[in-house]
This record gives structure tokens, sequence and C-alpha cells, in this order.
């Protein structure tokens, strides 16, 4: 039976692992990240996959770093036919990814060459790309610049945010690990080099990139929302005088001679903002600092009554 050591943290990777273990692969065991304190009331939390493990009685490591870490030594013991990575949130030393018998593979989140790194999904959102994918590599030293070994494509529709592709993602990478598998054990699988000059990275998010300005069209506002939805979600620095998220924003075919900022149109039920170059766009659902998330009815009736049009509601340059 072949052996495998499976590596990833979040829930994107959690199905994956599940589907390897139902194909009847030998998990010696499951690396992770350790637990963290989560939530307001910093709860100690396990990742998803570490639950996924324990559910099925796997050994899991959990070290802080794995270079030169005991769990890396342990590891390299094991002599696994395969280690399958998935999101685990660390570089793999060359002496780990050599420890495989068979191939040390990635199940990545884009379709590479393009979006390399920490935030694939954010940046297809957020730059208006109309499908995605998994790319499965050969891990190697540099970055996502494995060789390719099966690339799966998916859409991107104009309701999504980070939250559902990765949900619809990694059904995507299990069914697209799982069919490269037998073949890649029997050696019946050509890699394909990577394009190198058609790279484009997508490092982790920064927080001064979670900032709304009014440089952006409702389009690109509408994006760059959806795209840091759930988490950390993107904001105004001076809305109405506060800093506020916007969580759900639509886009719209209409256009205005209002500065970007400005109200464009209210009633009880609606809040219509003018974006960059004449666009408009819907606010739906937003969050004031220090308030709960509100459908624009609540806010209208709450925090943001008297709001008019014409007013400039959100400040220059934020």
């Amino acid at each position: 039976m072949t052996s495998v050591v499976f590596m990833g943290t979040p829930q994107f990777a959690a199905p994956i692992l599940e589907g390897v273990i139902e194909a009847g692969y030998d998990v010696k065991a499951v690396v992770t990240q350790p637990d963290r304190l989560v939530g307001r009331k910093r709860i100690l939390t396990a990742s998803p996959v570490k639950k996924t493990a324990l559910e099925h009685g796997i050994k899991v490591l959990q070290p802080e770093k794995l270079s030169n870490s005991p769990e890396m030594a342990e590891i390299i013991d094991l002599k696994p036919d395969l280690i399958i990575t998935a999101a685990f949130g660390q570089f793999l030393p060359e002496k780990l990814i050599n420890a495989a018998q068979i191939a040390a593979i990635n199940v990545h989140g884009s379709l590479l060459p393009k979006y390399r790194g920490g935030a694939p999904v954010q940046y297809a959102i957020m730059n208006g790309e109309t499908e995605t994918g998994v790319t499965i590599i050969y891990m190697v030293k540099k970055m996502d610049a494995g060789a390719m070994l099966a690339q799966a494509k998916m859409p991107i529709t104009a309701t999504d945010d980070t939250a559902s592709i990765f949900t619809k993602m990694s059904i995507l990478g299990k069914e697209t690990l799982l069919t490269l598998l037998p073949d890649l054990i029997a050696g019946k699988v050509e890699p394909v080099e990577q394009d190198e000059t058609s790279v484009v990275f997508s490092p982790t998010i920064k927080p001064e990139e979670e900032v709304l300005d009014l440089k952006l069209t409702a389009k690109e506002l509408d994006q760059k929302v959806r795209a840091l939805r759930p988490a950390p979600g993107a904001y105004f620095k001076n809305f109405n005088g506060k800093r506020t998220k916007l969580w759900d924003v639509t886009p719209l075919a209409e256009k205005t001679e209002f500065a970007a900022g400005t109200v464009v149109s209210v009633d009880k039920h609606e809040l219509l903002l003018a974006g960059a170059n004449g666009s408009v766009y819907a606010i739906n659902i937003l969050q004031p600092a220090g308030k709960p998330k509100l459908k624009v009815t609540d806010y209208l009736n709450g925090v943001g009554q008297g709001v008019k049009v014409g007013q400039k509601v959100i400040a220059d340059g934020e």
C-alpha cells in the first residue's frame, strides 16, 4: 500500500485529506500548523486538517517551524512514498522533499504559473479573473515553481468570494489529485515545466491592502470586497465619520456625475454611492467600527440616519 505524509492546515485542505484517506492510501502522519487562539474570546483551536486527521485516528505533528525540527526528522524516518501538501503554510526544506520515495507534490489553488504564493484566490477575484483552478506540481525549493503534473479549471462567478471559491476548489483539488495519483505512482505522468515568462505572484495580503479608496470603480470595489471576504474584510477609513467595512456591494450599470464617495440615491432600503469614473454601486451589508454587520436598511435606520443625496460620505483618499 502506498504510504503518504499529508501536510496542510485550512479548510481547503481538509476534504483533500479526507479523499486520500477514503481512497485507501496509508496516511502515516498528518502535519499541520500548531493550534491557534481564535476569535474575540481567544479560544485555542485546532486546524480543520488536524480535526480530520484525529477523526480517523491518524498521528498529527504540529511543528512551529518545520526546518530542523524533531517532527521533520520523524517524517524523514517514515520514508513515505508520497508527501502531499495543500496550503500547509510553511516552506518544505529540500532534505524533506527528497525524503519522499516516489514524489513530493503540492495541490495549489491557481492555474499556474499564474498566482504563485499565499493568496492566489484573493488576487484572482480582486483582479477580475473569470476562471481559476488547481494545479498539482512537484515540490521544489522555489515557491510554487515545480513542474506541473495536472491542472483543472473552474469558473469565478460575479457572486463568488474567497470562501465560496475555496469550498468549490477543495473538491476540485481532491478529484484532480485522486485521478492523478495512480498514474503518478505507476510512473505514467509526463511533467510540464512552468513558463517562467508568464509567472504572476500573489503574496499574502498585507494590512494596508485591506483599505478601500476612492480610486476604485464600482466593479473594482466589488471585486476587492469579495476577495477579502470572509476575512480579513475591506474597509474605508472614514465612511460617514467612522472606519467602516463593506461586506456586500453590487456594482450597477448606471452612471453618475457625482464625485466618488458621494451619495447618488438613498431611501429607507437603498444606498447608492459613486465610485471612480462615474460608476455607481449599491451597498448591501456594511459594518461601522464598534457595530455588528448591518443590512443597509438597518444602517439607514440607525447610525446612517440623515444621509442625503449629494453628500460626500467618504473622505478624499480614503
